[in-house]
C-alpha cells in the first residue's frame, strides 16, 4: 500500500512539475522569438513573460543576492515541511498539499536555475490587473485555498450542534 501511495503521490508531483516545465520553456521560447512583445494578448488575458526575482506574484522582489538567497533557503525550508505534512496527512488534505509541493518545486526549480522565476499569464478586467502569475502558482493556490476551505467546513464531532 505505501508503495502504491508513494507512486501516486509522485507520479501526481512529476505531472504538475512538468506541465509547469513545459509552459515555461515554451514562453521563454516565444519571448526569444519576439523578445519584449505581448505573446498573445486578447480581452481579458495577455501571455507576457516577466521575471519574477521575488516570493508570490512577485512580492519582496530583491536585486541583493543575499536576500534573495535567504528567501530561496525560507522556501526549501518551507517545501521540507510540507513535505512531512504530506507524509503525516491522509484523504483529500493529501491531494492539496500536493499541489502546494509540486508548484513549489517548479518555481524553486526556476529561482535555483534562472535565478528568477518566469511568470507569464496576466488576467484582467477593465483597469484591473492580477499580479502576472505562471502554472505553478496556479496549483499552490488553488491547493491552499482548497486546505483553508476544508478547515473552516471541517465538522468537529466533539462540538457537534445539539
Amino acid at each position: 500500500m505505501i508503495k502504491k501511495n508513494f507512486f501516486i503521490n509522485s507520479s501526481f508531483i512529476l505531472l504538475i512539475f512538468l506541465l509547469d516545465r513545459i509552459s515555461k520553456i515554451y514562453v521563454i521560447h516565444l519571448d526569444k522569438k519576439l523578445p519584449g512583445a505581448e505573446i498573445f494578448s486578447s480581452k481579458h488575458l495577455n501571455i507576457t513573460l516577466i521575471w519574477n526575482e521575488g516570493i508570490a506574484f512577485g512580492l519582496f522582489s530583491f536585486s541583493d543576492t543575499i536576500a534573495y538567497n535567504l528567501i530561496t533557503l525560507i522556501i526549501i525550508f518551507i517545501i521540507f515541511f510540507i513535505v512531512i505534512l504530506i507524509i503525516k496527512t491522509e484523504k483529500i488534505d493529501r491531494f492539496f498539499l500536493l499541489m502546494v509541493l509540486s508548484g513549489a518545486l517548479g518555481n524553486l526549480y526556476d529561482r535555483i536555475y534562472y535565478k528568477a522565476v518566469p511568470d507569464f499569464i496576466d488576467i484582467y478586467f477593465g483597469d484591473l490587473h492580477w499580479f502576472i502569475f505562471n502554472i505553478a502558482d496556479i496549483f499552490i493556490t488553488l491547493g491552499v485555498i482548497m486546505l483553508i476551505l476544508i478547515e473552516v467546513f471541517k465538522t468537529d464531532k466533539n462540538n457537534e450542534k445539539i
